[in-house]
Order: C-alpha cells, then structure tokens, then sequence
C-alpha cells in the first residue's frame, strides 16, 4: 500500500511539470531560419515563358512538361539545379528547377514555365530583364 502511494504521489508530481514545458517544446530551434539561404551565383539576363502549347511534350532531361510545374530551361546549368529567378522590376521571385534545355532565342537566358512566369508577371512582357540566383546544385550520384 505503502509503495503504490509513493508511485501515485511521484505521478501527480510530474502532471504539472509536464504542462509547463509541453508549450516550450513546440519545434526545435534550427527549425526556424535566421536569414534567407545565400546564393552561391548571381547573375542578370532576360527571361521568357514556354507553357500551354508544349504540355505533355518530353523535355531534355526525359520529364513531360507540365506548364503549371515550377520549372525552366537553361542552356548549361546541370539537370536538377535550382535556382531563384527574380523580376528587377516588381522584386517577384520564385524557386525553379532546370529540367530543358533552352532557350534558343539570341540574348535569352532562362526560359520559365508558365505558371513560373504568371507568378512573377512576365506573361504580357514576354521577356523581361530578370536576376538569377543559383541557389543549389543537383547532388552527383
């Protein structure tokens, strides 16, 4: 008897302690990012848009495009790359990754899948004076 009182007492001790550090330990510190991730190149170009009449097609790494994917085309970044590709203009940027090659256009250096170009509003522009970032490289297998 003795003994199951000291294992409720040493029970109910904890219940409290447990409601006061529950609230604390909702995610871990590294989990929240003190600055935005740095670029490990920058560069300016001007960008375009492929979209609607290219779905379904294959392109150069073998995936079918899908124009609402968040992808673009690169001439020499490697497959997988992902880049930040940001409008000088209204300061829009969004995350994409090279998956074509492209663009074959003169004085073009990244070519944007609709929804990419939608997002950042270049669709009436058609091309537009962009900055691109490359903020990851594809890991060698």
């Amino acid at each position: 008897m003795r003994n199951r009182l000291f294992v409720i007492w040493a029970a109910l001790r904890w219940v409290p302690l447990m409601f006061l550090i529950a609230p604390v330990m909702e995610a871990p510190l590294v989990a929240h990012l003190s600055q935005p991730p740095k670029a490990i190149k920058a560069w300016s170009g001007n960008a375009s848009w492929y979209g609607p009449g290219f779905n379904g097609r294959k392109t150069a790494n073998g995936e079918i495009f899908d124009s609402e994917a968040l992808t673009a085309a690169h001439p020499h970044l490697p497959f997988g790359s992902l880049v930040r590709v940001v409008n000088t203009r209204t300061g829009k940027f969004e995350l994409v990754r090279i998956n074509d090659r492209g663009p074959y256009q003169e004085g073009r250096e990244i070519d944007v899948s609709y929804r990419v170009a939608r997002k950042l509003g270049l669709i009436h522009a058609g091309v537009s004076q962009v900055r691109l970032e490359l903020m990851e490289l594809p890991q060698k297998r």
